[in-house]
């Protein structure tokens, strides 16, 4: 195997992950604040078709992006009134919000079927994209990718040593105790419901605008569910968030790299269009065998509601 097709394959696993690890970054920060929102495929549905409509109506890809983020806020924001205003239960709220964007992104992307855009090149790093191997696999990507990379920098520090991260996490372990202290816990868990609304919205844009620059109904093909798995697979911590990421990245393009290695294996085509979703079952059975795992990170109001006393 040549270091060309070792750099392709490196490349198009780190494509396929950002997606996953932006709107994972932004579930993971929801769920710290308590919150459990399972409507990341509706709103990143959502978000791709309101990224798309935008950039089909010239906008720049970074407009388009700035759309679908709004786009995903809203939505989340619907889901933040219904939970954290109206008290309504966060499980069932979650997957009615993902069937509801689902239903709304193909009924107003209709009109956009068939209509590609122009592709967003890639930022390509001087020098660094010049090292052998990993500089064309790592330095020469779309905006969005090294922005994913931030994302998780971010959050890390975000969480482990700002102030604001501090609270966002008291609030998640024990909103009766930050509520005493003097927080403000609904106003704080409906901030970090817009961010994660917002990363949904901007991992459905990159779909539709930078990674396949087009519109089809269902092209989020499950990736929201997917990014729900891996903050459970991530023990609610950004960078294991990267590292699974790429995980299921790699097996998204696992099929070309079988191709492309010139491998012949007899294998149904839909059977390698299932390896994403069979490998996120199969992690999350591993994961449930050891209960203490899932509780190391797990905030402890993670799913219940909260009324302030007045």
């Amino acid at each position: 195997m040549d270091s060309a097709l070792i750099a392709s394959v490196i490349a198009a696993t780190l494509v396929a992950g950002t997606p996953l690890i932006i709107v994972a970054v932004g579930e993971l920060v929801v769920e710290r604040s308590g919150v459990l929102n399972l409507g990341a495929e509706g709103m990143m549905a959502v978000g791709a078709v309101a990224a798309f409509a935008a950039a089909h109506g010239g906008s720049s890809p970074g407009t388009a992006a700035l759309v679908g983020m709004l786009a995903g806020v809203s939505v989340s924001l619907l889901f933040g009134y219904v939970c954290l205003t109206m008290q309504a239960n966060q499980v069932a709220a979650g997957l009615a919000l993902a069937i509801l964007g689902v239903g709304l992104a193909a009924f107003f992307g209709k009109p956009f079927e068939s209509a590609p855009l122009p592709s967003v090149p890639p930022l390509r790093i001087p020098l660094l994209a010049d090292l052998p191997l990993l500089g064309p696999a790592l330095f020469n990507h779309q905006v969005l990718v090294y922005l994913s990379w931030a994302l998780v920098a971010g959050a890390a520090w975000f969480l482990q040593s700002s102030r604001p991260g501090l609270v966002l996490r008291a609030v998640g372990e024990s909103p009766s105790a930050a509520h005493a202290v003097g927080y403000r816990v609904i106003a704080i868990r409906y901030a970090a419901v817009a961010f994660g609304g917002a990363m949904a919205g901007l991992g459905g844009a990159f779909l539709s605008v930078f990674y396949t620059p087009l519109w089809a109904e269902g092209m989020v093909a499950g990736r929201g569910w997917i990014a729900l798995a891996l903050v459970v697979f991530a023990t609610w911590r950004p960078l294991r968030v990267m590292l699974g990421a790429y995980l299921f990245g790699g097996v998204l393009v696992s099929q070309l790299f079988l191709q492309g290695a010139g491998l012949r294996i007899e294998v149904p085509a839909q059977l390698l269009s299932a390896l994403p979703y069979i490998a996120t079952i199969v992690v999350l059975v591993l994961i449930s065998r050891n209960p203490a795992t899932i509780r190391l990170n797990s905030p402890a109001s993670l799913g219940q509601a909260f009324r302030p006393d007045r």
